[in-house]
C-alpha cells in the first residue's frame, strides 16, 4: 500500500476544485462544512470518500450530482461545469428512496420516463436492470413487500438503468444488517469486476474503513468539522479481497492511524472536537459506554492499551461508534489516542478498578477540570443565590459558536455526564439546571 496521486494517463470524469460549502445558521456565523476540497474521479475506478459523520462527505456527493450548489469552487463532469442536476450521474441513497405506491418495475422505470424514453423501451431497459441486480421475478412487487436488501437492489437498478457515466453511492449499505450488506457489496463488486455494469466509475461515501478497503481503488480520507481531504490512499490488492490478509489489515491499521493522528496524544490537548473552550461541539456518549470501554481496555488481554482496529472488530463497532468514545475519554484525560491505539491513563485504570462512589467522584473531578462548559455551568450555578439557571441561557450562548442542533447535542451530553457525576442537576420538564446540594 502506498500513498499516491492518480495515474494522469487515465482521463478524469469528475473534477472537484477548491470546493467550500457553508450551511446557513440564520446568524452572523455560518457553519463551514467543506473546506478547499480537491479531488478527481478517473475512468474505471472506485473511489471511496471515508470519514466520520460531520465530515461533509454526503454534502460533497450532492454537490457533485448537481443537487445543491457549492458555496465556492468548481465541479466539472466530462469537462463541463456542473450547474444543476447532472445527467451523467445517478445516485443510490442510504434510505432506498423508493416510491411506495409504485411497483419494482415502475420504480426502476421512473428515471427513464423523466428522460422521455418510450414506454416499450423503458420496460425493456428496466427488466434488464432488474435481472442484472438479481430481482428477476419481483417486478410487480411493492417496496413494502421487499426486505431492506431487496429494496436497495431496486435503488441500484433504478440508478443503473439510465446508463450513467458515474454512479454515486451515499452509504448504500449502512441501513442493512451485516450479512445482507456483505451479500450486496459482494454482488456489486462481482458485476463491476466482470464489466457488466453500464457505468464508467463509482464514487462511494462510507464511514466503514473495512468497506472502503474492500471496494476501492483509491480512498480519500476526510477530516471533520470542516471536511477536508487529509490523505489519499491507493489500494492495489487484487479482487476479491480477504479481510484476514495481512496486507489488507495493514491498510486498515494505517487508515486508523491517519484518522487518529490529529488527536495525537496528548493529555494536554482537546483537539478531537471542533471549537475551543465552551464552544467545543461534544458528542452524546453515555457514561455507561465510557465506563464499559475503560473496563474493556483495562482488562485482559489489553492491560490498558489496545489497537483500535482490533478493538473495533471485537466490539463490532464502526468508526462513528468507536472514535467518539475514545476521543471523549481523551478529552476527560482518561485515555490517549495515537497511531491507531488507545492507552488508558492512570486515572482511567483507577476508575475501572474503583467502586461506584469512587468512580463518580473521579469522573466529576475530570469533568470540572477538563470540560470547559461543565465548569462554566457550575460556576454560574454557584454564583446565583438560587443556584438555578435556565437551559436557554446556555443554549443561546452555545449558538454563538455552533448550530442549534450541535448546541442541543452538546448540552445533552453535558447533562448526562453531570447527572452521573452529581456535578449539577437538570429538570427536563422545567428546562432548568440546579445544584441539589449547593456548598
Amino acid at each position: 500500500m502506498t500513498m499516491t496521486i492518480s495515474n494522469p494517463v487515465e482521463p478524469a470524469i469528475v473534477s472537484v476544485e477548491n470546493v467550500r460549502h457553508f450551511y446557513q445558521k440564520g446568524g452572523a456565523n455560518d457553519l463551514l462544512v467543506l473546506e478547499n476540497v480537491d479531488l478527481i474521479l478517473r475512468e474505471n475506478e472506485i473511489v471511496s470518500l471515508l470519514g466520520r459523520s460531520g465530515s461533509g462527505k454526503s454534502t460533497l456527493l450532492r454537490i457533485i450530482a448537481g443537487l445543491m450548489p457549492a458555496s465556492a469552487g468548481r465541479v466539472e463532469i466530462g469537462g463541463r461545469p456542473v450547474d444543476g442536476p447532472a445527467p451523467e450521474v445517478a445516485m443510490v441513497f442510504q434510505s432506498f428512496a423508493l416510491f411506495p405506491w409504485l411497483t419494482v418495475l415502475e420504480n426502476v422505470e421512473i428515471g427513464l420516463e423523466a428522460q422521455g424514453v418510450h414506454a416499450a423501451e423503458r420496460r425493456k431497459l428496466a427488466l434488464a436492470a432488474i435481472d442484472l441486480i438479481g430481482l428477476d421475478g419481483f417486478e410487480s412487487a411493492y417496496p413494502k413487500e421487499l426486505s431492506g436488501g431487496m429494496r436497495q437492489r431496486v435503488g441500484l437498478a433504478r440508478a443503473l438503468v439510465v446508463h450513467p457515466a458515474v454512479l454515486l453511492m451515499d452509504e448504500p449499505f449502512s441501513a442493512l444488517d451485516v450479512l445482507t450488506a456483505e451479500t450486496l457489496r459482494t454482488d456489486l463488486l462481482d458485476l463491476w469486476c466482470e464489466g457488466r455494469m453500464p457505468i464508467r466509475s463509482i464514487m462511494l461515501v462510507t464511514h466503514n474503513i473495512e468497506e472502503a478497503v474492500l471496494m476501492s481503488d483509491r480512498i480519500l480520507v476526510f477530516s471533520s468539522n470542516p471536511g477536508r481531504v487529509i490523505a489519499e490512499i491507493k489500494v492495489t490488492l487484487p479482487q476479491p479481497r480477504n479481510r484476514l490478509d495481512p496486507a489488507f489489515r495493514q491498510i486498515v491499521d494505517d487508515i486508523y492511524a491517519r484518522m487518529t493522528a490529529r488527536v495525537v496524544g496528548a493529555a494536554s490537548r482537546d483537539g478531537a472536537f471542533p471549537g475551543t473552550g465552551i464552544g467545543m461541539i461534544l458528542p452524546h456518549v453515555s457514561t455507561n459506554i465510557l465506563a464499559g470501554l475503560m473496563e474493556t481496555v483495562n482488562g485482559p488481554p489489553y492491560d490498558g492499551k489496545a489497537d483500535l482496529p482490533a478493538l473495533a472488530s471485537v466490539l463490532q463497532m464502526e468508526i462513528d461508534d468507536l472514535f467518539p468514545i475514545a476521543e471523549t475519554l481523551q478529552l476527560l484525560r482518561f485515555a490517549e489516542v495515537e497511531g491507531g491505539d488507545i492507552r488508558l491513563t492512570d486515572a482511567a485504570r483507577k476508575f475501572a478498578n474503583g467502586e461506584v462512589d469512587e468512580r463518580k467522584k473521579l469522573f466529576g473531578q475530570h469533568l470540572l477540570s477538563y470540560v470547559p462548559l461543565v465548569s462554566h455551568i457550575r460556576r454560574v450555578l454557584d454564583e446565583r443565590p438560587s443556584h438555578k439557571a435556565p437551559k436557554a441561557r446556555f443554549q443561546d450562548e452555545l449558538e454563538d459558536y455552533m448550530s442549534e442542533d450541535y448546541a442541543e447535542q452538546t448540552l445533552h451530553a453535558i447533562i448526562s455526564w453531570a447527572r452521573y457525576a452529581e456535578t449539577f442537576a437538570y429538570d427536563e420538564a422545567a428546562g432548568v439546571f440546579s445544584l441539589e446540594n449547593p456548598t
